[in-house]
């Protein structure tokens, strides 16, 4: 798999980023909002977490696992040809991210990335493609490794996006 560059400065802040009281204190409570206000005043064209760290960010909206009702949130998105690969981390919290929730009770999601948007049903990676797409996540931010490491004994499940035919 050939994994793309990413600039120096962007790994630094990558360095920050993964800081236990910035990611769990700040950046678990805040950069969706933040993404999502800098996508809406850019008209869908920019985010702050791929200009700053070149992670790619995709807008996904799932089903909520409660309340049945459209929840939308803007995420890391791993491309692999056709395929977008999620990474439910959570920044290493004891607990997944509700969207990780959504996504198990209703697998079906509009994905929203360079000004299109597409149906994908998603599943969790075997054990094949959980080893080569923890590598793509690690080379992509290195910070996940930590996470991994900060959430204990809960098991990090990475998702693949495949769009519907």
């Amino acid at each position: 798999m050939n994994y793309p560059h990413i600039p120096w400065w962007q790994r630094i802040i990558q360095r920050i980023a993964t800081i236990k009281f910035i990611s769990t204190g700040f950046l678990s409570k805040n950069l969706h909002r933040m993404d999502t206000a800098v996508l809406n005043w850019t008209h869908g064209r920019k985010n702050l977490t791929q200009m700053l760290t070149g992670l790619p960010v995709v807008v996904i909206t799932t089903t909520g696992a409660k309340s049945g009702k459209p929840r939308t949130v803007p995420l890391a998105g791993l491309p692999d040809g056709e395929k977008i690969i999620l990474v439910p981390t959570h920044f290493g919290q004891q607990h997944y991210p509700a969207w990780y929730y959504n996504l198990c009770a209703n697998p079906t999601a509009q994905v929203r990335q360079n000004g299109s948007t597409k149906v994908y049903i998603a599943r969790t990676a075997d054990q094949l493609e959980w080893d080569e797409y923890w590598d793509l996540a690690v080379h992509y931010y290195p910070g996940y490794q930590s996470y991994l490491e900060r959430s204990g004994d809960r098991e990090i499940p990475l998702f693949v996006l495949e769009p519907v035919k």
